[in-house]
């Protein structure tokens, strides 16, 4: 049975006004793997009244992938001209699919396009003369999909491509983000869900994985905890697939995910001088799995020697933490000793940091219409010899909101907020901080009674947020 079709309505609603306006669309669509580039792109095939051409490129021939899409071709338009002929070139594929598109709104969609572009160079050369002198004023709707994202930057979207400038538009898929992803499990409890964010991401192919009619442990240990799971061997698989010595990929995905934060730590962990770390670091930034924090406080960022790596994709991050070191006894049918002994008893402290990032990320989404503040222009973390703010974010106004975040099991109280003051203050010992500062407590069990008195009293500077606030379960008023 076909699981259904869960977020994406603001992109669906944009295809689909572009499809409606008969225009000729030249529409790219990138992101990373498994982010549902083809699920989106399929939903919207099955959305529009039209004919539609879908053809997935896989790493073969000029010649191979030519016949299979003849063979498209001839399911997709039933031409009597089209039994007796295999395409050859790519020029006679585009001439005809503009003389198709002459007479009827047409739908096609080339997805993996780099492996096209692989085995014809010329592809996007073709591209280009066909879209100037013939698509631009046809009823074509040609969308390029890709996984790569270096190469469609570069060969697609990039200012030396021969297609530059010829796009109508581009669409780059994300991940969901936490309150989407929660969306998969409509049953668990809250909290549940954050914890089904925190070791899944927001990868829609992974959240798939999970099934909402069985718990949390039950799903780890079939899906991640043996050797025939899908995420078991998933991260092998895509390092192996993206990148050049996945082994050396995966031995700093690991060193960070183990608690190494600074460069020095991570060459070392990881068996390479600082500079070979850095370089492959940097690979890692791009791809936007690994992301280098500074404090919020930093004058040059850049330059700041106070930097921290970590793990942006919360899966990876959960697998090199938990799944990885202990392949061996997954591999001898270990895992449900792996959970209890390895994953249970830290679970919370690794949700700690998760919860902060959902934090982060609410505010930067929902601040001015959740909360009633101004959006945030910055948004980070700050830390010292001797302290640490979970959050400081700066809005439109110049004020700045400080935030502690706790994943604990019990209410939070009003020593939480005072131990936060007291940060500030010891702050705005060594910085300028701006006159109107507030404090947000965001709490994963509730807040005691004295503290939401004083919230009460003083509702325009303590600010307190549930998971439920988070998670949008409950409407906040502004």
């Amino acid at each position: 049975m076909r699981r259904k079709f869960i977020g994406r309505e603001q992109e669906l609603a944009e295809l689909e006004a572009r499809w409606r306006s008969g225009r000729a669309e030249l529409f790219v669509v990138y992101g990373r793997r498994r982010v549902g580039k083809t699920e989106l792109l399929l939903q919207f095939s099955r959305r529009i009244h039209g004919k539609t051409l879908y053809f997935l490129a896989t790493q073969v021939t000029r010649q191979e992938h030519l016949r299979q899409l003849t063979e498209v071709l001839r399911e997709t338009f039933h031409d009597p001209l089209l039994e007796s002929l295999t395409f050859t070139d790519w020029e006679a594929v585009f001439a005809y699919l503009g003389k198709q598109a002459q007479e009827e709104r047409l739908l096609v969609i080339l997805d993996e396009f780099p492996y096209l572009c692989e085995a014809a160079p010329e592809l996007p050369s073709v591209i280009q003369r066909f879209w100037d002198l013939q698509g631009k004023n046809s009823q074509l709707f040609l969308v390029l999909c890709g996984s790569q994202l270096g190469f469609m930057e570069r060969e697609v979207l990039g200012e030396r491509s021969p297609l530059y400038g010829r796009r109508t538009g581009q669409l780059r898929l994300r991940p969901f983000n936490f309150r989407e992803a929660a969306l998969f499990f409509p049953g668990y409890s809250p909290r549940e869900k954050l914890v089904a964010y925190g070791i899944l991401g927001g990868m829609p192919a992974y959240l798939t994985r999970f099934s909402p009619e069985r718990p949390l442990r039950e799903n780890l240990l079939r899906e991640m905890l043996q050797v025939q799971g899908y995420l078991y061997e998933e991260p092998r698989f895509l390092l192996r697939m993206e990148l050049r010595d996945p082994k050396v990929y995966a031995s700093i995905l690991g060193a960070v995910a183990s608690g190494c934060t600074k460069l020095n730590e991570i060459a070392q962990r990881a068996g390479l001088t600082v500079q070979v770390a850095s370089k492959y670091l940097g690979v890692l930034q791009d791809l936007e799995l690994v992301e280098r924090e500074v404090p919020f406080t930093a004058r040059v960022p850049q330059r700041s020697k106070r930097g921290r790596y970590r793990l942006t994709d919360h899966y990876l991050n959960f697998w090199f933490r938990f799944v990885q070191p202990h392949s061996t006894m997954i591999e001898a049918g270990q895992g449900p000793f792996v959970y209890k002994r390895y994953i249970v008893p830290h679970l919370d402290e690794y949700m700690g940091q998760v919860f902060e990032e959902v934090v982060r990320s609410y505010l930067r989404l929902y601040a001015d219409t959740e909360l009633g503040l101004l959006p945030v222009s910055r948004i980070g973390r700050e830390w010292g010899k001797d302290f640490e703010i979970d959050l400081i974010a700066e809005h439109a106004d110049g004020s700045w909101t400080f935030g502690e975040c706790k994943w604990s099991r019990r209410p939070v109280g009003m020593r939480v907020l005072k131990k936060l003051q007291r940060k500030t203050e010891n702050l705005a010992q060594f910085v300028k901080i701006p006159e109107k500062v507030r404090y947000l407590i965001v709490s994963a069990n509730g807040f005691a009674p004295e503290l939401i008195r004083r919230s009460k009293k003083d509702p325009e500077r303590i600010l307190l947020l549930s998971i439920d606030d988070l998670l949008g379960i409950r409407e906040r008023k502004p």
